[in-house]
């Protein structure tokens, strides 16, 4: 029985501004089904999305990282530098067919378009063996012209063909019809994609007659107009003898996978706290326990997993704490993250605390008064916030005039009875995408996750 791949489009197509961490995580839980394929859209900030895309690119396993390569040579080199270290991978053109779209979206004339898609099939041909067109809007496009621009992809080098109706307007007989032309004209000379949109809210459905009438692949998303990977996984296995064909997919893993994908999607949380980011969904990033044995290799990709993009002179230090460390014991990765935090891009202090006066309870908004020292100048910030914590960090967004994204939050005892110190750790990725943590140890919990939040923004203003 053929097995139907599927492409996921959840992060490509995401509507809600997803957190850096947040978007790996997604990544991560989309591998964990086994699909083919995960879509990632065009780079626009290349400094931040190319970090987004090489950590995305070392926590997958399973599936194709596919990026959408734009419409320039440059955003072709772009894409592969960033997609490189993948295990697997694939450049992605996407080009509309439609006169429509062709002249309001590329602003270019038919035969300009053919010439554009040979043009950038073949520059990403000689980067990367795995090279995907997709044809927008082609349900509406001109049949003839249609057949002219898949012929001229093939011939560039194109080993994967997707066509989409991203209008929706197709009935399911339609859908099948339609796929059963573009089958011929390919002709075995590349996999055959189908994307559909739920616009009338016939994707799924239609997207099932594609797989009928020849299609190889099908563009699904978790959360998102295409085609519902559930809705057409359940038809798939349901129907699988009408359909002769079944879902390349590990269903075992897919509701508890994708409720918690639909969750992050979902949830709008208020975009003034700094627990805006992935610390609710914690995870240790499947990296083992670090020994003696580790070389400087095994101990920079661990570093590397954590989402840190340390100097050689910073990991050198880092790689000496963890021999030292691991002769007492083996290090896990939240060990891992305290090392890099208390021991790389050690700086003068920029901020420096003066004081905090905190007030909570259970009948009470808990609100902070931060008091810091900036160069010499004394600021202060007030704040209230959902929880003594939260009000502590606002009020220090308030003084610096900036938010920076809170990747993860950690606090645990170091060491026991009634006057135990208690530990910080603190991740805030600055507006380059980069990490910076920060440690704070005192008896109070506030008191550590306040300095380690200092710790860490002094770490950014020096280097930015």
């Amino acid at each position: 029985m053929r097995k139907i791949n599927y492409s996921d489009k959840t992060l490509k197509n995401s509507r809600i501004g997803l957190s850096f961490r947040e978007k790996v995580e997604t990544a991560r839980y989309l591998d964990r089904l086994e699909i083919e394929a995960i879509e990632l859209p065009v780079i626009e900030n290349q400094q931040v999305d190319s970090l987004l895309v090489k950590s995305i690119a070392a926590a997958l396993s399973n599936a194709v990282l596919t990026i959408d390569v734009g419409w320039t040579e440059e955003g072709i080199d772009i894409a592969w530098a960033a997609i490189e270290s993948a295990l697997k991978k694939r450049l992605q053109v996407v080009i509309p067919v439609s006169v429509v779209q062709m002249e309001y979206k590329v602003h270019k004339k038919a035969p300009v378009v053919l010439t554009l898609i040979d043009t950038l099939v073949k520059k990403c041909k000689s980067l990367c063996e795995d090279v995907e067109f997709v044809a927008e809007d082609a349900t509406r496009a001109e049949r003839d012209y249609l057949k002219e621009a898949i012929e001229t992809a093939i011939n560039a080098g194109a080993t994967k063909i997707t066509v989409n109706d991203d209008a929706g307007t197709m009935m399911p007989p339609e859908s099948a019809e339609f796929i059963g032309y573009v089958k011929e004209i390919i002709n075995g000379r590349a996999v055959l994609g189908a994307g559909t949109s739920n616009s009338l809210g016939m994707a799924d459905i239609c997207a099932v007659e594609s797989v009928i009438a020849g299609a190889d692949s099908l563009s699904v998303a978790v959360y998102g107009e295409s085609a519902d990977i559930q809705g057409v996984t359940r038809i798939l296995l349901g129907c699988s003898e009408k359909c002769g064909a079944e879902p390349n997919v590990k269903n075992t893993e897919l509701q508890r996978n994708c409720d918690f994908i639909c969750r992050m999607n979902d949830t709008e949380f208020d975009k003034r706290t700094p627990f805006d980011a992935g610390v609710r969904a914690k995870d240790e990033f499947n990296i083992g326990e670090l020994g003696v044995g580790d070389d400087i290799s095994v101990v920079t990709q661990a570093v590397n997993k954590l989402g840190y993009d340390l100097s050689e002179e910073d990991m050198k230090n880092v790689y000496e704490k963890v021999n030292r460390e691991a002769a007492k014991k083996n290090i896990t990765p939240r060990d891992l993250d305290a090392i890099v935090a208390s021991t790389a891009l050690q700086v003068p202090p920029t901020y420096e605390l003066v004081s905090y006066v905190i007030n909570s309870g259970n009948i009470i908004s808990a609100t902070a008064n931060i008091t810091l020292k900036y160069n010499e100048e004394v600021l202060s910030g007030v704040s209230i916030g959902d929880g003594p914590i939260d009000a502590a960090f606002l009020a220090m967004e308030e003084i610096i005039g900036h938010h920076y994204e809170l990747d993860d939050f950690q606090i645990d005892a170091v060491t026991e009875g009634r006057e135990a110190l208690g530990e910080a750790l603190i991740r805030l990725r600055a507006d380059d995408g980069k990490l910076y943590s920060g440690r704070g140890i005192s008896t109070d919990i506030i008191g550590a996750s306040i300095r380690g939040y200092i710790n860490a923004l002094n770490k950014i203003v020096y280097e930015q």
